[in-house]
């Protein structure tokens, strides 16, 4: 079964040597994305609310380019740089995702300036 990578313009393109997303069989990985409009190429606002509404909507994009959709997704990580930021993301987070929820874990770690969010998820299709 062949990997696949996948792309769409609706997203960030990578500033590195990784995909957007990978499918491989009905397994598809969606990259950390972080809170910077595709279309601007800038990160969309200073709050971690407007951030995180941009990664999900990145991320949507790379799950539709894929042939998923966000009732696919299996498990969602999160990065945060600042643990006073869980209840905003939490906000945004619920206005995506629905039940039956995706497992998630919450890390905290240090992002690129200017930078407060990322999230990367794993899809199964059926």
């Amino acid at each position: 079964m062949a990997k696949t990578e996948v792309t769409t313009d609706q997203a960030p393109t990578p500033v590195a040597a990784f995909a957007q997303g990978v499918r491989k069989g009905n397994v598809l990985q969606v990259a950390g994305q972080v809170g910077i409009d595709p279309a601007t190429g800038k990160v969309v606002g200073p709050t971690v609310g407007e951030q995180a509404r941009q990664v999900l909507r990145n991320i949507a994009a790379v799950l539709e380019a894929g042939g998923a959709s966000v009732d696919d997704v299996v498990m969602m990580r999160v990065y945060l740089t600042d643990t006073a930021h869980f209840a905003e993301l939490n906000d945004a987070y619920n206005e995506f995702v629905t039940a039956p929820y995706p497992a998630r874990t919450t890390v905290y770690v240090g992002l690129p300036a200017g930078l407060l969010v990322e999230i990367d998820a794993l899809a199964v299709l059926d």
